[in-house]
């Protein structure tokens, strides 16, 4: 498994914008298909963003279509999620998330929880109204 430290969370003003970064160990992160999720108080984890090995393919919750985006720097070990004009039902706790895929599997991405094998701690996202 990959470890994963995600960073960049905190206190922004609706309307405002974050970027949320994800540093994985190890020497082979592209070998990896990587999502974002997120928890907020009282309800369950739900998917966000994903990205393929291949960084070509991207998906996204419908209602963040538009305003974040996913990206990947293999050469850097780290996923990132830009997060443009935040709104209150952002706040939440984000993870970060990784799946070791085959090449045969280069674009695919996953959207489910269940599609993962490895988390980060979380970083919370906080935006005020």
């Amino acid at each position: 498994q990959v470890q994963l430290v995600e960073s960049g969370g905190g206190l922004v003003q609706a309307g405002g914008s974050l970027r949320l970064s994800c540093a994985a160990s190890g020497r082979t992160f592209s070998s990896y298909a990587m999502g974002w999720f997120r928890q907020a108080r009282g309800k369950e984890r739900e998917f966000v963003a994903a990205i393929s090995r291949s960084g070509v393919n991207t998906g996204y919750l419908d209602s963040v279509k538009g305003r974040f985006t996913i990206s990947r720097d293999n050469a850097k070990n780290t996923v990132y999620l830009q997060m443009n004009s935040l709104k209150p039902e952002d706040t939440a706790v984000y993870y970060c998330a990784a799946r070791n895929v085959p090449s045969t599997w280069l674009l695919r991405y996953f959207m489910s929880r269940a599609d993962y094998d490895s988390w980060g701690q979380g970083t919370q996202v906080t935006v005020s109204s």
